[in-house]
C-alpha cells in the first residue's frame, strides 16, 4: 500500500514538474531557434549598407526638386557603399549589385529605379504613378508612356526605401512614403495650372493613393485628386503580418540582424525589384492598411465618402500577396455611388484547374454579399465558356444583377491558369518580364524563365520561376485606365 503524502508535498512535486517541463520546452525552442538562425543565408552588403541620404518625413525637404536633389545624393551613396565594394561583373553575371552585370539597372536608359517626369506640352491632365513594395518606377513605365502619349504630364515617383538596396526597407516607415506622395502631388498642383490630377497606384502604391485621397477629404490644403486607378491594390493583408514587428523587435533586442528579414537573397537578379524582403516592410504594410481601413470607416460613419474621387480598381481573384477580398469588403462595399468600378480577372476556366487549387472563390463572393447595396460597377474578365480560351468582360452596372458581355479579342495563353499579384502592370512585350518580349532588351529577361532539373539546387526558387510575371490582358487594362481618366487615344508601341 502506497503511503499517503501530505498535500504540500504533492503541490511541490507538481510545481517542480511544471518548472522542469517549461525549462525543457524553452531549451528545445532555443535549440530549434539556433538551428533556424544558422541555416539562414549570410547577409550581404546590400542587406547591411546604411543609406542615410534616403528621404524621411523629417528630412529638410519641402519641394519635389529638393526631393530629386536628395535622391541624386542617395544614388551617389549607393554607388560608394555598395557598387564600388562589390566590384565588376563577369561576362555572365546576373547580380544587380555587380556593375555591368545583366541585371545592372544602369544598362537601361533611364535607370527606372529613379523618379522621372514626362512633361507634356500643354498637358490635358497630370498623373502621379506610385509603384509597389520592393519594386521601382519601372513597374508602371508602360502606363506612364501611354499616358504621356495621350497628352498627360506624368510623374513616376520612386517611393522611399526603394530602387537602391533591400536595406532601404529595414527602417523606412509608411509615413515617409506618404510624405513623399504629398510632395509629388503638391509639385503637380503647383505646375499644373489647375489641370486635373490623377493617381495610378500599384499594390502598396495603390494603398498610398487611397490613403492620400482619404486624407485630402479631411484636409482642404492638400491638392484634390480627379480619379484613382488601382492595380492589385493593397487594401488588406494577412493578419499574420502584424506579428512581423515582434520578430523584428526580437532581432534588435538579441542583436541578430538576420531576424529582421523574412527572406534573404544572396543573389539579387532583378534589376528593378528586391528579392530580399525585410520584416519591416510587412509591418509597415499592415500598419498602412489598418490606417486606410480606419479612415475609410470613419469617413463612412460621417457620410463623407461621397467626396471620394472615382475609383477604378483591377485585381486578380488569385493573389498570394494581398488579401484580395479586402478591396471589396473594406473599400468598395463602403463607397456610395460615385462612378466607381471594380474589375476582377477570373481564373482560366478552360484549364480545368479548380480541383488543384487551394484558392476558394467563396471568400470573394462572401465579400460581395456583405453589402446590402452595390453602388459600384463590377466587371469580371472570364472565359467565353468553359471550353474556350478567349475571354469576355462581363459587366454589371451598379445595383443591377444582369450583365452585358463584351468580347475582348484576347485569350488565355497556353499553360497559364491565372494571373498573379505581380503580373497585372506588365505588358506581354515587356523586355524584362514579358512573355513575348518586343526585342532582346539591354539586360536580363525573366518573363519565361523556367529552369528544369533537381529541386533545391537553384538560387532562384521554382515558385519564383513559375509565378506569372506579365498580363496577357494588359492592353485592355491600359485602355480602360486611359478611358477612365478621360485620355482616350490610340496606343503606340513602347520601345
Amino acid at each position: 500500500m502506497l503511503p499517503i503524502l501530505p498535500a504540500a508535498i504533492w503541490v511541490g512535486r507538481i510545481f517542480r514538474f511544471i518548472v522542469y517541463s517549461a525549462l525543457g520546452a524553452l531549451l528545445t525552442l532555443l535549440v530549434v531557434f539556433a538551428l533556424y538562425i544558422e541555416r539562414l543565408p549570410d547577409l550581404q552588403i546590400w542587406h547591411t549598407a546604411v543609406l542615410d541620404e534616403e528621404y524621411t518625413q523629417e528630412s529638410p525637404v519641402s519641394t519635389f526638386p529638393e526631393y530629386l536633389a536628395l535622391e541624386e545624393r542617395l544614388f551617389a551613396q549607393l554607388d560608394d557603399l555598395i557598387y564600388k565594394k562589390t566590384g565588376a561583373a563577369g561576362p555572365n553575371s546576373i547580380n544587380r549589385y555587380l556593375r555591368g552585370s545583366l541585371a545592372d539597372p544602369t544598362r537601361w536608359t533611364p535607370n527606372w529605379n529613379r523618379s522621372y517626369l514626362l512633361e507634356a506640352q500643354d498637358p490635358r491632365s497630370l498623373v502621379l504613378l506610385l509603384h509597389g513594395l520592393t519594386d521601382a518606377p519601372y513597374s508602371l513605365r508602360h502606363m506612364g508612356q501611354r499616358l504621356h502619349e495621350s497628352g498627360a504630364t506624368v510623374l513616376g515617383l520612386r517611393v522611399p526605401g526603394h530602387g537602391t538596396a533591400p536595406s532601404g526597407l529595414v527602417t523606412v516607415r509608411w509615413q515617409d512614403m506618404a510624405a513623399a506622395v504629398r510632395l509629388a502631388m503638391q509639385h503637380l498642383a503647383d505646375t499644373g495650372n489647375g489641370r486635373p490630377i490623377h493617381i495610378v497606384g500599384y499594390s502598396n502604391g495603390a494603398a498610398l493613393a487611397v490613403h492620400y485621397a482619404l486624407a485630402a477629404i479631411d484636409d482642404p490644403e492638400l491638392p484634390p485628386v480627379q480619379s484613382l486607378v488601382l492595380i492589385s491594390p493593397e487594401i488588406g493583408i494577412s493578419p499574420v503580418a502584424a506579428l512581423a514587428a515582434w520578430q523584428e523587435r526580437l532581432g534588435r533586442l538579441l542583436g541578430i540582424d538576420k531576424l529582421m528579414w523574412n527572406s534573404i537573397h544572396t543573389l539579387e537578379y532583378e534589376p528593378f525589384k528586391y528579392g530580399s524582403f525585410a520584416i519591416n516592410a510587412a509591418a509597415l504594410s499592415h500598419s498602412l492598411t489598418r490606417e486606410i481601413q480606419r479612415r475609410t470607416r470613419e469617413l463612412a460613419n460621417k457620410r463623407r465618402l461621397g467626396e471620394m474621387p472615382p475609383v477604378l480598381s483591377f485585381s486578380s481573384v488569385v493573389d498570394a500577396t494581398v488579401e484580395a477580398p479586402a478591396v471589396v469588403r473594406d473599400l468598395f462595399n463602403l463607397l456610395p455611388a460615385g462612378g466607381h468600378e471594380l474589375v476582377l480577372f477570373d481564373i482560366n476556366r478552360q484549364a480545368k484547374i479548380e480541383q488543384f487549387l487551394t484558392w476558394n472563390p467563396d471568400r470573394m463572393i462572401a465579400a460581395f454579399q456583405g453589402a446590402k447595396h452595390r453602388f459600384f460597377a463590377l466587371t469580371v474578365v472570364t472565359n467565353t465558356d468553359g471550353n474556350s480560351s478567349s475571354v469576355v468582360a462581363a459587366h454589371w452596372p451598379p445595383q443591377q444583377r444582369t450583365a452585358s458581355r463584351t468580347a475582348l479579342g484576347l485569350s488565355w495563353p497556353t499553360g497559364i491558369y491565372s494571373l498573379s499579384h505581380v503580373a497585372l502592370p506588365f505588358a506581354p512585350d515587356d523586355t524584362v518580364y514579358g512573355g513575348f518580349p518586343s526585342g532582346p532588351g539591354p539586360g536580363i529577361r525573366l518573363g519565361n524563365l523556367a529552369l528544369r532539373g533537381e529541386r533545391g539546387a537553384l538560387a532562384i526558387s521554382a515558385s519564383a520561376q513559375l509565378r506569372l510575371r506579365w498580363n496577357p490582358f494588359y492592353p485592355w487594362l491600359e485602355q480602360r485606365a486611359i478611358e477612365f481618366m478621360g485620355l482616350n487615344t490610340q496606343s503606340r508601341p513602347l520601345n
